[in-house]
């Protein structure tokens, strides 16, 4: 037989991706397979668990398995990790009852988070849980459920997440992995390590709660029928998993106290790891991915989107704009952005914010405009890393992780922030990640699997140009945040 395999696969918000890694840390295999996120009303964000997770799953794996090179016998674990906080509430077998409600761009419980706020008291959450409540917190949407779906909850006795979900088809396990339970405000005690039971009775009354693992903790096996839909082989060791970012700081050793990571993608994440709870009432304080540790995190609603956002407007590609941008100086030629194209999430926590341009002239064209929107997703990673130092975390080493972890927009944040970025040989993220915790859970050496191959140093010229504009980029969220919320007002 050949050598051992560590499949990984993580579940996003638009595609979801996979590899087979051999022992020594080579990508043998890689998969991904495109979907859709339905968006049944404004602010509501759903996934098909068995149309979306499940067949996302079983594709990737089938195509890594037949891939060139692949014996699918010699497959020694499987890790698996995806977006959340999520809620799919499921019936006593574990069967969905409804498409699943995805993590923060979730705004529909906004009635209930404050609800809870007032009920249980914001500093005691804080206290309890690590975190404010807001829209990336699951106990608000469980009463949202119960509220506005009676039907659904009458008959709901379990929850999953993306991966916790995929664990429960591939082993029939019911578990969830600690740092997904650290994100179910009010449902988990950061200090104690376990579900605050008065609370989620208060919260879910009757929902049978997941017994805890950790992350890399090996739950189960996997069974018969997985192993028909999938190819895996039947037996084949399954790891608790966890959420795709804290998969991602996995990919690239992030893990050790002091550990920081950026994470460039559809929105833009961060995540800073420490020895003890950290808490900010502007910030998410989790637990972190190996047993007893803890995270503070930072999310923020727009980056790669916005991106995105700019090259349909233009009708341009990637290529064009980028090479037209690093043509514009530093500064944009004068343009300031605000990113919050969908609202903000962290330090801002207003899902009513929205997206600014101030400065604008007849002579400024896309190439201006697609520099200031990297300048604004900068400024909005410093403005969450001052929060960070604000709680108390000691940021030692910053990695960048991610599908725009490279060129003009590494080299604008590193700027922005005053800080070097280091680049890993392997930025495919979370499901790397989960071949990393697979290994190391059957004793695998994964240490060196994933090198930095290069640091992106701050430009010093370009950074005074960003430690003078970044005043006024704080500042104009000040000045336009009612006009802001007006005009969201206005537009529902």
């Amino acid at each position: 037989m050949s050598e051992p395999l560590f499949v990984g696969v993580d579940i996003g918000t638009g595609s979801s991706k996979g590899v087979a890694v051999r022992a020594d840390g080579r990508v043998l295999a890689r998969a991904i397979r495109p979907h859709r996120t339905a968006t049944p009303r404004p602010g509501w964000f759903e996934h098909d668990a068995e149309a979306v997770w499940w067949a996302d799953f079983t594709g990737i794996v089938r195509d890594l398995l037949t891939a060139d090179g692949v014996d699918a016998r010699a497959v020694a674990g499987v890790g698996v990790s995806g977006i959340g906080p999520c809620l799919l509430p499921a019936d006593t077998s574990g069967r969905p009852l409804r498409p699943a409600i995805l993590y923060g761009v979730d705004t529909r419980a906004t009635a209930e988070i404050a609800e809870l706020t007032a009920e249980l008291g914001a500093e005691e959450i804080l206290a309890r849980g690590g975190s404010p409540l807001t829209s990336q917190a699951v106990g608000p949407k469980l009463r949202w459920l119960a509220r506005h779906e009676p039907e659904v909850w009458r008959r709901t006795r379990r929850f999953f997440m993306a991966s916790s979900w995929l664990v429960h088809r591939l082993t029939g396990e019911y578990r969830l992995d600690h740092h997904s339970a650290s994100q179910c405000d009010p449902l988990y005690d950061l200090d104690a390590r376990r579900w605050n039971g008065a609370w989620a009775q208060r919260v879910a009354p009757g929902l049978d709660l997941p017994a805890l693992a950790w992350p890399g903790e090996v739950v189960g096996t996997v069974h018969p029928a997985a192993a028909e839909a999938t190819g895996l082989p039947e037996g084949t060791p399954v790891t608790a998993g966890t959420i795709d970012a804290w998969a991602e700081a996995a990919s690239v050793d992030a893990l050790a106290p002091g550990d920081t990571m950026v994470m460039y993608g559809s929105t833009m994440f961060l995540t800073v790891m420490g020895e003890r709870p950290m808490r900010h009432p502007a910030l998410w304080g989790t637990t972190g991915v190996r047993p007893g540790s803890y995270c503070l995190a930072a999310g923020m609603a727009t980056s790669g989107s916005l991106t995105d956002w700019l090259r349909d407007l233009t009708g341009s590609d990637f290529a064009t704009l980028l090479a037209e941008a690093e043509q514009v100086p530093p500064g944009a030629r004068g343009l300031l952005m605000l990113p919050y194209f969908a609202g903000e999430r962290t330090p801002l926590f207003d899902p009513r914010a929205r997206g600014t341009v101030i400065g604008l002239t007849l002579r400024h064209g896309r190439a201006e405009l697609y520099r200031a929107a990297l300048e604004a997703t900068a400024f909005g990673v410093r403005h969450n890393l001052e929060a960070f130092a604000d709680a108390g975390a000691r940021i030692d080493r910053l990695v960048a992780v991610g599908g725009g972890a490279r060129g003009l927009w590494t080299a604008v944040v590193s700027a922005a922030i005053g800080l070097p970025q280091r680049i890993p040989a392997e930025t495919v993220g979370a499901c790397f990640g989960d071949a990393v915790l697979v290994a190391r859970a059957l004793g695998a050496e994964a240490e060196g699997w994933n090198p930095v191959v290069a640091t992106v140093a701050p430009d010093e010229e370009w950074r005074a140009v960003y430690d003078a504009r970044y005043p006024l980029y704080r500042e104009l969220y000040e000045a336009t945040r009612h006009i802001g919320h007006a005009l969201a007002d206005s537009a529902l």
